[in-house]
């Protein structure tokens, strides 16, 4: 079951189309064309930087661990480096308990899902059908998950309206006496926005007061404009009850291919969590994990990293300064435009490939249409700028030379 909330949530059935991936989508939405230049990718969010120059050596010191089963919950060096690096990068209540706090992950993506299964078990029986809510638009991560899980989907609208943030005040009492988890991603993706610590602290209480948990996906933390990202940890009380982060190497150090990541917070959850992937899910491979406590030990590389991300955004500032509805974001490396007025997101899609070689996301297929057939990703496009920033700053001018050719004319 599938539901929408604006003021109040509504059920509906979503289109078959919107169960499916959205890279498969554009795939047979462009399958017809060729592209008009030389192709460049804004379409997936891999990054491209050169991964961190001690990968090739760490993971050659501990080769002979391949031939070792790992522990479902990651060698006590991994969590001590991820209890660690989340006590230096935030102002956290107290520092995490490596042996009951945290929990390795094979990147953010499987744990994301597994947590919505492991959320129904934790909180036991609600009242009334149990509800898992996420943004709209939202990483589709989320929704299997809550289906994984055998729940209800409540989509709630984060649009410019509302900051492109879920708006907690409209939520209402009998749809969070049956909520078993909440979704949310900090910095969001597709929009960039940033929760401000005040938000974290509603929703934390909320989560207390009804019984749910949130999972908190903060992955893209460590890309950023100007002010760090907030975790919610720092804002759920010396017991983080309630609240779980999930954080990944993917974007922080360019190892989107490593699969190494973790989840904090909760143990009561944690414990929960253990007792599922034990069974039920993959554990991390023993080298990969002394890699990643290498990249927890080393900021260098995410500097770099942070630098040339901000360099990319500077050539979106100068080339579509306020064009598209172009803000610069708070946090993440996607740009969210508005692409209404040149066809809607599909056929600006279309255009942008088959005129100009560039291949972009349709922000309708990262989101879910309701009952009254508004989709909020509709006339939006997805920029992931991770090519390098020569590449990007060629692909922002097709797409302005591309659409201008396509202005809407009286």
């Amino acid at each position: 079951m599938v539901s929408f909330a604006s003021s109040r949530p509504e059920t509906a059935v979503a289109p078959a189309a919107g169960e499916r991936s959205p890279f498969a989508r554009l795939t047979e939405l462009l399958a017809p064309y060729q592209p008009g230049q030389k192709l460049i990718n804004l379409s997936l969010g891999e990054p491209q930087h050169p991964i961190p120059p001690f990968v090739g050596e760490v993971l050659a010191g501990n080769l002979a661990d391949f031939g070792r089963y790992p522990a479902s919950n990651g060698i006590p060096a991994f969590r001590a480096a991820a209890a660690d690096w989340m006590s230096r990068r935030y102002r956290l209540p107290r520092t995490l308990d490596p042996d009951s706090e945290v929990l390795a992950l094979n990147g953010s993506r499987e744990g994301l899902f597994h947590a919505a299964i492991a959320a129904v078990a934790h909180v036991g029986p609600r009242s009334g059908t149990p509800a898992i809510l996420m943004p709209n638009p939202f990483y589709p991560a989320y929704a299997a998950g809550a289906r994984g899980a055998g729940c209800e989907v409540v989509f709630l609208p984060a649009t410019r309206a509302n900051g492109f943030l879920p708006d907690l005040d409209a939520l209402d009492e009998k749809l969070l006496a049956r909520t078993v988890a909440f979704y949310l991603a900090s910095p969001a993706n597709p929009q960039g926005a940033v929760a401000t610590p005040a938000y974290f602290a509603q929703l934390s209480e909320l989560a207390r007061r009804h019984g749910f948990m949130v999972l908190s996906d903060e992955c893209y933390s460590e890309i950023y404009t100007r002010t760090p990202p907030g975790s919610i940890l720092e804002n759920a009380g010396t017991d983080f009850k309630n609240v779980v982060a999930f954080q990944s190497l993917s974007k922080r150090s360019n190892l989107p291919g490593l699969r190494v990541g973790f989840v904090a917070g909760d143990r009561t959850f944690i414990r929960r969590f253990h007792e599922w992937r034990n069974v039920a899910a993959p554990q991390v491979p023993m080298p990969l994990q002394h890699v990643a406590i290498a990249a927890y030990q080393d900021e260098a590389h995410v500097d770099e990293n942070r630098r040339l991300y901000g360099l990319k955004f500077d050539h979106a500032d100068t080339i579509l300064g306020t064009r598209f509805g172009y803000r610069r974001p708070a946090g993440g490396f996607c740009a969210w435009l508005d692409v209404s007025a040149h066809g809607g997101d599909e056929q600006a899609a279309i255009r942008l490939f088959r005129d100009g070689g560039v291949r972009v996301l349709p922000g309708s297929y990262l989101a879910r249409s309701g009952v009254d057939g508004t989709n909020p990703g509709a006339g939006y496009i997805r920029l992931a700028l991770v090519q390098p920033a020569d590449v990007t700053e060629e692909a922002l001018k097709r797409m302005v030379a591309v659409l201008n050719d396509h202005e809407p004319r009286g």
